[in-house]
């Protein structure tokens, strides 16, 4: 364990030099393309950040309305009907919209409700199984300017909810059979 550590310290300095050797030999001028790269990732941070700040304001003003809570209380006794806690759905909402804010989420029902719980574990395997689906379609085609994402928020959030009812269906078999 404690060679893999010490491994794992030293990949990234060994990729540099891997690097620079490789300019070496080809005779690239490895400074001149670094400070271009860094140029044009500052140009693309710069364009990104309005869509950044919309999308945060956006599951801000969400959560901080209290709209999200009045929806899970509305939608409750549909979840009761599939056996699916109802305390899932503002993370069903939330992950195909913000990563951080599902994990946000997701990490108040753990602290809520403790780590070896059923609403955790669903909430962990949602969270890894599912895509931030609005969040790469406004990042990404925002960024190289395609306005026209029709089929592929439809096919995102297909994704997305086909992940989510096999996280749910897949942790629920997995945890009752490991406890029956």
């Amino acid at each position: 364990m404690i060679e893999l550590i010490y491994l794992s310290k030293l990949i990234l300095p060994l990729l540099i030099l891997t690097i620079l050797l490789a300019a070496l030999f080809t005779k690239t001028d490895a400074y001149s393309a670094f400070v271009s790269g860094g140029k044009e990732g500052l140009q693309m941070a710069a364009e990104l950040l309005p869509f950044l700040v919309g999308m945060m304001a956006a599951i801000s003003v969400l959560r901080s309305s209290g709209l999200l809570l009045y929806i899970t209380n509305l939608i409750a006794p549909l979840f009761a009907y599939f056996s699916v806690p109802a305390e899932l759905f503002p993370l069903f909402l939330t992950r195909p919209i913000s990563g951080t804010a599902a994990l946000s989420i997701t990490a108040d029902l753990t602290h809520t409700y403790g780590p070896e719980h059923m609403i955790s574990r669903l909430a962990a395997v949602i969270q890894g199984s599912t895509d931030t689906t609005l969040y790469v379609l406004t990042i990404y085609f925002g960024a190289v300017g395609i306005k026209k994402m029709g089929r592929a928020l439809a096919v995102g959030l297909l994704a997305d909810l086909t992940g989510m009812i096999l996280a749910v269906m897949i942790t629920v078999w997995y945890f009752q059979n490991i406890w029956s």
